[in-house]
């Protein structure tokens, strides 16, 4: 495609706040696919979007920028078809985008998942914002946004709602299980923002010419991000997936009960009773 870059070279950093907002292209839920040979999921060919929680993400970071000015650059993993959700990134406001693309990633858990990311982020420069979502759709793990933290050795707040920079640190109001806190951070740290917290902006038409046609998006391999591919895909997961089971769910069955009110409730009844359902 035309409008990518293949080249490394970032662009300096605008006034005002640096954030990276990590996302990733996931498959819809009634599209996941396992790869029987490699026990890793489809990507190629599968309906697929932005993961719900990075959407909310983006549009978190995009706020700030609304508060503070400066850049968001958007950072995915994964393979060309990837491209279509940095586009809908650009679409909804984010300045510009890298795809980390390379088969020495695949197959990849989130160990380095996290590496990589982290690794890629370090050669934008100084950012002062990394955000993530808090997990992802298709395996939930909530990993890889405190493995980038970790590996750059930064403060994370995660399953944050809400965020406002002030006086160089950042405040962050994190859901916990009966109600909020707010939490404090110098910069440069990490977020891991949750699903639902806010509503993602729909890109528009200008911005969706521009992510065509605006030479915003760069594509970049393992060697361009310096990566020591020994620590990555297969051989640098951690994880090993020994076995796959599917589960055949059963077809539904409906049934129809005629006659008066009363009839059809005590035959619906006896019913639930007989399968097991109700008792009594």
């Amino acid at each position: 495609m035309r409008f990518l870059e293949t080249s490394p070279k970032v662009k300096p950093a605008t006034d005002g706040l640096k954030i990276a907002v990590c996302l990733k292209q996931v498959p819809k839920g009634e599209h996941l696919q396992i790869d029987p040979v490699r026990k890793t999921l489809k990507r190629e060919g599968v309906e697929s979007e932005i993961n719900p929680a990075d959407r909310n993400a983006v549009e978190l970071a995009l706020q700030l920028k609304d508060e503070h000015g400066g850049e968001i650059i958007a950072l995915s993993m994964g393979p060309p078809t990837f491209v279509r959700s940095l586009e809908t990134a650009i679409g909804m406001g984010v300045d510009r985008a890298v795809l980390l693309s390379d088969r020495a990633l695949a197959g990849s858990d989130t160990s380095p998942t996290s590496y990589a990311l982290a690794e890629t982020i370090t050669r934008f420069g100084r950012s002062g914002l990394i955000i993530c979502g808090e997990e992802t759709s298709d395996s939930s793990t909530g990993h890889v946004g405190p493995g980038i933290a970790g590996h750059l050795d930064i403060p994370q707040i995660t399953y944050v709602i809400d965020a406002k920079v002030k006086d160089g640190k950042i405040i962050a109001q994190r859901a916990v299980e009966f109600g909020f806190e707010f939490w404090e951070a110098s910069l440069p740290a990490l977020l891991t923002v949750k699903f639902g917290c806010n509503r993602p902006r729909e890109p528009t038409l200008t911005r969706k010419i521009k992510a065509k046609r605006g030479n915003v998006i760069q594509i970049w391999s393992a060697r361009d991000a310096a990566l020591d591919t020994s620590r990555l895909g297969l051989e640098g997961s951690p994880t090993v997936v020994s076995e796959i089971e599917t589960v055949d769910l059963p077809s539904r069955r409906g049934e129809v009960f005629t006659g008066d009110t009363k009839e059809t409730v005590s035959k619906l009844l006896n019913r639930l009773k007989e399968s097991g359902f109700i008792r009594g």
